[in-house]
């Protein structure tokens, strides 16, 4: 029952759109008319518009955008020279070339896998996530960080990888600054 009424309505409303195209087509036809100053206007119109919503959304989208991504940002903010981590990842473990890093100094993770898709995820010791990037092989991914507490962080697999996934992890220690 219901059917047929939501069918009756579709095509009485599919009607209605026909005939407004085809009333459009029929009093379409070519004139004689001078379009010259309409046109003019149309394009002192469009102009305006176009200018006013670059105002309106543009200038706020440069003000709030400016400083994105912001890891990068608070990376540069940091000071410093980059610890270098390379992170390698097989199946099914992690392999870190540093396990102790200090707060507070921009981390490099560069992050690769030795046999299928992995995802690098590092989480806090409250187990919130705080960074994350996709090792793949055949292809070194960077992940830049300052970590700001000092603490043990782990590394997770966020991409199933077989029946060893949920065994993949690794660890490793934030120290305060010396």
């Amino acid at each position: 029952m219901l059917q047929d009424i939501v069918w009756i309505i579709s095509l009485a409303l599919m009607a209605v759109v026909g005939l407004g195209w085809g009333f459009a087509l029929l009093n379409s036809g070519a004139r004689e008319e001078n379009y010259a100053p309409l046109q003019q206007r149309a394009y002192r119109l469009r102009a305006r518009l176009f200018w006013g919503l670059v105002a309106v959304f543009g200038v706020p989208m440069v003000l709030t955008l400016s400083d994105l991504p912001y890891d990068a940002v608070r990376s540069a903010q940091a000071g410093g020279e980059a610890q270098v981590v390379d992170a390698t990842a097989y199946m099914w473990r992690w392999e870190l070339s540093e396990e102790r890093i200090e707060a507070g100094r921009p981390v490099e993770f560069r992050v690769r896998s030795a046999d299928i898709n992995h995802g690098f995820a590092i989480y806090d010791e409250e187990l919130k996530i705080v960074a994350q990037v996709q090792a793949m092989p055949g292809l070194t991914n960077t992940l830049r960080h300052t970590f700001t507490r000092p603490g043990t962080y782990r590394v997770l697999c966020l991409e199933y990888c077989g029946l060893g996934h949920h065994n993949m992890f690794a660890e490793f220690t934030v120290e305060e600054r010396s």
